[in-house]
């Protein structure tokens, strides 16, 4: 497959030195003898760019607050002083000039300033050709220094080395302070500061190294040096980039722009795409740095087969692989009938290649027995925001965020799991000062951090979300902060009363539910205070909501408090979900789900099943399909016989892990399609390889409904795409599928799902990514959903959700309640992150206890102990941490040897059967060993490698 040409994708994005100003009101001026129009309150500079004057400049972007700081940008304001055109302000009449003889000479003066304190190793060093200090001073006829350097900087220069990704070297640093400014401003960490005064300053870390400060890495820093004073290793490495590649990230489901930059078909960088709003030009540690694993040696590259899990891999020819595998599930047909097979797609694949794997169940398969990662995270999201709202998915776009007044943040850590919008939340909460309250049993970032302070924080009992919610609504009832005149235009008046009689209840009461949740009634009726008497309200949740028993009613109770209080349809209010995997809301989109088609039409109407029939060929089943966990079920049964799993490791990610390796090892035939072999690949008889989104091309879509482009940037390490892969087996099994391109597969969704029937290729590299409903109503796409009127035919339904406590919460002999999450530097299970520098910051899971708790424990950092719930038993190391609340625990899952996930139990979500991974009951013991589970599950991961090593040494021969 031949690399895309960069020059037709790569449109970089203008710097225009400050920021824009919001204003409409224009003036005129006169800019080196030109008339340019400008608002008010825009800088010269940013007026002078606009219309190609590039005004030389060091410390200036527009991502920055102007500072004037480096000089260089200075210019003549007829009738007064020369002035920093950064900080100098447009009015009417102004004459400006740019260039002259004088000015010249002062920036060459400044310039040769500048270098009398820089190395001038130029051709030796990092930056050779990308530094802006050595291109102003080749413009300037800048060969040397006029002036003495010695002794002017005595101490000895600082060289830290330590950070997995990047060098810092104070001498090249020209103390513009773009680095400080920008960890301050943008990122919002405080990680940078400055050390001494004058000739002697310079930039560090605090009092630490990079790597072991609380910089997080985000490598901001590093894009804006003019230097090579901050430098990427990969850049110190293999020098300057030869090709530039748009593409999106492929981590959580922000949905980043990036440009990735290649050198003989390896990576040097990747900096973000200042075209994509997702992302406003910023990147966190992963999306920026954490691509190694795209090479890495445990890549798989071709398929493996063998007819019993107990045999050694053979590699064979992807030929040889689609006969087998047609031959296996086709047997499984005969015998046991089409209900026995089914599939699990990836949420990290395109949506073409989701929707070529649930198109390949309902053909090839003839059944409804897909599903995706969403079962496990966010399906009562879909649920239950199309239950209260008429549709599965997020209200606003990121840019939202600017207008918000309350942010109400719940069962969501945004700035380790979603880092760019967390970012983005505490900019505005300390520059905007916007109120905040914090839902969740753990003390986060947004909770207090530099500079920023949630107004409440609810530290609730795990599991007692709904309990809260209710509260809250029965304060906004009762004390009438309801919006009267939006529910009686907006919402489903046959359901208000009912709602209405049963959330005045004294159940429902602060006092009352203060007790159940561990926290004040005083801090609930603030905090639906604050929620309910600002104009602009916005709801930000994430896992912390819907992996629950009661998930679904947790997102109907959060939906309800939108409808209360009209806050949708508009800037800067709505309800939104942080989707935890890049593509997880273009899965479900475009049908990977047992009980819906693309765009989430019922599989049990004959209408639908008919369209479908006729654009596919084959009859369509109106059988409602197996989820996940049913599937699971069914195995057990000796009923599911045959699963194609699309790049999910399901004995890391799923709870109750012996459970689903019984399942698995009850199985006749599985074939997995991934990047590495992993611990589900222990009961597969068929590994296809995937590969990376640095080698695909085609669409992701974000938490925001937001349509991106991917494409491929490094030539493809498989001889096959995952959708040609797919396509393939399904004609081996009888049903002809074939495509040339993806962009065929998308045209074939567009005429089947109206909400992206006016979507293109083309049309999202114009708009830098377009939201669905993109169609002739909206040809542009919708940033806002409900504008104007809620999308549910009837209007908005308030949902009655009574609080149920959950049959996984603590007693006397389970005390502990058990939290599972994500860290900043790893991603899910670890598959990608594992498999690159980012490990170096977490090398294992830790089990997170409260001092108080380890006390009595008798407990300290880095005991193993055994922890044990009413499903399983596991070690892990403990390290005391205060951000947990007494009698609750918390963890990672990011490492497959801990497996954590074995522990937790088989509670779900009533509705949509969502694991409860956020409330498991445990003990604790002291122990010295690894649990009899982690043993096990260690040697057969030995036996997998002695497998595969074996294929090797077969293919040598």
């Amino acid at each position: 497959m031949q690399l895309t040409n960069a020059k037709n994708i790569i449109n970089v994005k203008c710097d225009y030195g400050t920021p824009a100003v919001d204003s409409k009101k224009e003036v005129t001026l006169t800019i080196d003898g030109q008339t340019v129009t400008a608002f008010e309150g825009e800088s010269v500079m940013r007026a002078a760019l606009k219309v190609g004057i590039n005004i030389p400049r060091l410390c200036a972007t527009d991502s920055l607050k102007p500072i004037g700081g480096c000089r260089l940008c200075i210019v003549e304001i007829e009738g007064a002083r020369i002035t920093t055109s950064c900080t100098a302000i447009v009015a009417e009449g102004l004459v400006v000039t740019t260039e002259s003889k004088e000015l010249f000479k002062l920036r060459k003066n400044l310039l040769d300033l500048y270098i009398s304190e820089h190395p001038l190793e130029c051709l030796v060093c990092s930056a050779n050709g990308d530094c802006d200090l050595q291109t102003l001073c080749a413009e300037h006829g800048v060969r040397g220094s006029r002036f003495l350097v010695e002794d002017r900087k005595p101490h000895k220069p600082v060289i830290d080395k330590s950070a997995p990704y990047f060098d810092y070297e104070s001498s090249k640093c020209i103390s513009c302070y773009k680095c400080v400014r920008v960890c301050i401003e943008t990122q919002g960490t405080f990680a940078l500061t400055v050390k001494h005064r004058g000739l002697h300053s310079e930039v560090c870390p605090g009092l630490f190294d990079f790597k072991n400060s609380i910089c997080v890495s985000c490598g901001k820093c590093v894009e804006v040096c003019p230097t090579a004073s901050l430098n990427e290793k990969s850049m110190v490495k293999m020098g300057l980039p030869s090709n530039k590649v748009a593409t999106t990230c492929a981590y959580c489901g922000v949905g980043c722009g990036l440009v990735v930059e290649t050198k003989m078909d390896e990576v040097v960088r990747i900096t973000p795409n200042g075209n994509t709003p997702s992302n406003k030009n910023h990147l966190c540690v992963k999306g920026r740095f954490a691509y190694d694993y795209v090479s890495h040696k445990e890549r798989i590259t071709e398929p493996l087969i063998r007819e019993t899990v107990n045999d050694p891999w053979k590699k064979v020819s992807f030929e040889e692989a689609f006969a087998f595998i047609a031959k296996g599930f086709n047997k499984i047909k005969e015998e046991h009938g089409n209900d026995a097979l089914g599939s699990l797609a990836s949420s990290r694949c395109t949506i073409e290649e989701v929707y070529a794997l649930q198109k390949f169940n309902r053909t090839a398969f003839a059944n409804n027995n897909i599903d995706n990662c969403a079962r496990r995270c966010h399906s009562p999201t879909g649920y239950g925001l199309e239950q209260t709202l008429g549709t599965s998915s997020g209200t606003q776009d990121f840019d939202s965020i600017e207008h918000v007044d309350v942010f109400l943040i719940v069962g969501a850590n945004p700035t380790n799991a979603h880092p760019v919008v967390g970012a983005r939340l505490k900019k505005r909460m300390r520059v905007a000062g916007v109120k905040t309250v914090v839902i969740d049993p753990m003390e986060t970032e947004l909770v207090s951090s530099p500079l920023i302070k949630a107004d409440v924080h609810l530290q609730i009992k795990p599991g007692t979300n709904v309990a809260v919610l209710n509260s809250i609504a029965h304060v906004l009832v009762t004390q009438n902060l309801v919006n009267k005149k939006y529910i009686k235009e907006q919402l489903d008046n046959t359901l208000v009363k009912k709602y209405m009689d049963f959330i005045k209840q004294e159940q429902h009461s602060p006092e009352h539910v203060a007790k159940i949740a561990g926290v004040t009634s005083y801090d609930i009726v603030k905090a639906a205070n604050i929620y309910g008497s600002s104009d602009r309200s916005s709801i930000f949740y994430g896992l912390g909501v819907t992996e629950h028993a009661q998930g679904s009613d947790g997102v109907m109770t959060l939906a309800n408090l939108a409808m209360l209080t009209g806050n949708l349809g508009r800037n800067g209010s709505g309800v939104n979900p942080l989707r935890g995997q890049n593509n997880v809301q273009g899965a479900c989109d475009v049908g990977a789900y047992p009980h819906s088609t693309l765009g989430y039409e019922d599989v049990t109407s004959q209408d639908v099943a008919d369209k479908y029939t006729k654009a596919w060929g084959v009859e369509q089943s109106t059988k409602l399909g197996q989820k996940m966990p049913e599937m699971i079920d069914s195995a057990l049964q000796d009923k599911f016989k045959g699963f194609f799993i699309q790049g999910e490791e399901i004995m890391q990610s799923e709870p109750d892990l012996p459970r689903i390796a019984k399942a698995l090892s009850k199985m006749d035939f599985v074939v997995q399609l991934d990047l590495f072999l992993n611990e589900t690949s222990a009961f597969a008889n068929v590994f296809l390889p995937g590969s990376s989104f640095l080698e695909k091309d085609g669409v992701f879509i974000n938490a925001e409904r937001r349509l991106s482009r991917v494409r491929n940037a490094l030539k493809p390490k498989v001889e096959l795409q995952e959708w040609e892969i797919i396509s393939k087996v399904a004609t081996a099994m009888g049903y002809d599928m074939h495509y040339n391109h993806p962009e065929e597969i998308l045209d074939e969704m567009k005429g089947l799902w109206n909400d992206i029937s006016e979507v293109s290729y083309d049309k999202i590299d114009q708009l830098g990514g377009v939201q669905w409903p993109c169609n002739k109503e909206n040809p542009n796409g919708s940033p806002i959903l409900h504008e104007g009127k809620i999308i549910r035919e009837g209007g908005g339904a308030l949902q009655v959700c009574d609080y149920q406590e959950t049959s996984s919460a603590a007693d006397v002999d389970f005390p502990f309640i058990l939290i599972t999450g994500r860290v900043l530097v790893h991603y899910n299970v670890g598959t990608q992150t594992r498999r690159t520098k980012n490990s170096e910051w977490h090398e294992k899971d830790e089990l997170l206890i409260h001092p108080s708790d380890a006390e009595r424990l008798s407990l300290k950092t880095d005991d193993l102990v055994s922890l044990i719930s009413r499903t399983n038993e596991i070690s892990i190391k403990v390290r005391l941490s205060k951000k947990v609340k007494a009698g609750t625990l918390f963890t990672t899952f990011h490492h497959p040897d801990t497996a954590i996930n074995a522990i937790q139990g088989w509670d779900k979500d009533k509705a949509t059967k969502c694991p409860e991974f956020k409330v498991t009951a445990v003990k604790i013991a002291a122990t010295d060993t690894l649990s009899e589970w982690q043993v096990s599950r260690n040697e057969q991961i030995e036996k997998q490698k002695d497998f595969f090593e074996a294929s090797l040494e077969e293919s040598v021969e």
